[in-house]
């Protein structure tokens, strides 16, 4: 797949992905709370969570209009989905009660990691080209 290409695809993730983390991750927590919402009841938790990533949601959307000038964003993303993806992952196997997470918000972040590290340019070479 050319450059160009890469970042034509990259742009359609980073929108796609920042629409998702910015309004679709709260339905996804009522409608498959075993899959989305680690706390039942009341919970400080959910709302802090949701705001981070409704923000992050906007920053992905706003560096889908120049996804090589934004790379230091989408590279945090990858890791950080990994890492945040990799914890849940862990603690649905040492917690029974979440084990429905591996198919659901774990899964969701392994995802956006690995379509967002294939498609974004790795060097400042490979960005020009695009």
């Amino acid at each position: 797949m050319s450059n160009t290409d890469r970042v034509k695809y990259l742009r359609g993730a980073l929108v796609a992905f920042g629409l998702i983390f910015l309004v679709g991750i709260y339905p996804l927590t009522i409608l498959w709370p075993s899959g989305w919402s680690w706390h039942t009841g009341h919970s400080d938790y959910l709302p802090m969570i949701l705001g981070i990533y409704a923000t992050l949601g906007v920053f992905l959307l706003l560096a889908s209009r120049d996804p090589l000038a934004h790379r230091s964003l989408i590279w945090f993303t990858v890791w950080s989905s990994l890492v945040h993806g990799g914890i849940m992952g862990v603690q649905s196997f040492e917690n029974p009660e979440h084990i429905g997470h591996l198919w659901g918000d774990v899964a969701a972040l392994f995802l956006v990691a690995i379509v967002l590290g294939l498609l974004t340019p790795r060097d400042a070479a490979a960005a020009k080209t695009a």
